[in-house]
C-alpha cells in the first residue's frame, strides 16, 4: 500500500480506508435504495452542488464518504473539516484542511472560513466542506456560486428547515436583504438531501433538486421521498 499524507501524520491506504462505508453497503443496509444511488451518481458525476441536512447521528458524513465514489479520478479536490472525519481514500488527487484553533495568547487560529477563501487558491475542481455551522457558509456560497463543484452538510430536521438555517448562518457573515441571499442560496445548491436515523437505522428520505427562487418561496423539485412504508421513490416531481 503506498503512503499518504494526511494532517502531517503519514498513513497506509489500508489504514485510510478502515471503517470507510461504501455505498453498495448502504444499499444492502437499507439507508437507499440503487435507483436513489443511481441518481445520486448522476449528480455527482456531472458536478452539482450537493447540500446534506440531518440531525445528529443521522449518517451525513457517512453518505459524503460513500458519494466521493462517484467523483470523476481526474479532479482535484479539496476537504475542509473542522475536525477530520471524513476518510475519502479512494480519491487520487485529495488534500485535506483542517481547522487549528487559537493558542493560549489567543492567536493562530485557521477558521473554516479562512480555509474555504484559501482554498480556491489551489486550483479545485471540487470543495468538500465537512459541515457549516456558521459565518462559512457565505464563502461556501461564493465558491459555489463561482464554477466550483461542491458538497457539504448541516444540522436541520428537513430540507426547509436547512434552508432557513443556511440563511441565518449567512447573516452572521454579512447582513443584506434576505432576498439576495435567498437568491444566492438557490444559485448555488443544485441538489438537497436529507435523512434521518429511524430507530436504529439510518435512512435517506429525501432528495431534492433547487430550480430557484422566485416570489419569495425557493422553487424546490422533489425528486425522490420515503413514503409510508419506508421506501424512497420517485414522488412525481411536486413542490
Amino acid at each position: 500500500y503506498k503512503n499518504v499524507a494526511v494532517n502531517g501524520p503519514t498513513l497506509t491506504i489500508r489504514k485510510f480506508l478502515e471503517n470507510y462505508i461504501s455505498m453498495e453497503q448502504l444499499i444492502s443496509s437499507g439507508t437507499l435504495n440503487r435507483t436513489g444511488a443511481q441518481l445520486l451518481k448522476k449528480y455527482v458525476e456531472s458536478g452539482a452542488n450537493i447540500f446534506i441536512s440531518g440531525g445528529t447521528s443521522s449518517g451525513k458524513t457517512t453518505l459524503i464518504n460513500a458519494l466521493s465514489e462517484y467523483i470523476p479520478r481526474n479532479e482535484r479536490v479539496i476537504v475542509i473539516e473542522d475536525s477530520a472525519e471524513l476518510k475519502l481514500g479512494k480519491i487520487e488527487n485529495l488534500v485535506q484542511l483542517e481547522c487549528r484553533n487559537s493558542n493560549s495568547t489567543g492567536k493562530g487560529e485557521v477558521s473554516l472560513s479562512t480555509l474555504i477563501k484559501n482554498s480556491l487558491r489551489m486550483r479545485p475542481d471540487r470543495i468538500i466542506i465537512g459541515e457549516v455551522r456558521g459565518e462559512e457558509v457565505f464563502h461556501m456560497l461564493q465558491a459555489m456560486n463561482t464554477g466550483h463543484s461542491g458538497m457539504s452538510t448541516g444540522h436541520a430536521n428537513s430540507i426547509e428547515g436547512m434552508l432557513k438555517r443556511l440563511e441565518t448562518m449567512y447573516l452572521m457573515a454579512v447582513s443584506i436583504d434576505i432576498n439576495a441571499i435567498r437568491k444566492q442560496i438557490a444559485d448555488a445548491i443544485d441538489v438537497m438531501i436529507h435523512v434521518e436515523k429511524i430507530g436504529s437505522k439510518r435512512s435517506i428520505v429525501e432528495i431534492s433538486e433547487i430550480l430557484g427562487y422566485e416570489g419569495g418561496e425557493y422553487i424546490i423539485k422533489r425528486i425522490m421521498k420515503m413514503n409510508a412504508d419506508n421506501i424512497l421513490e420517485f414522488s412525481g416531481g411536486e413542490s
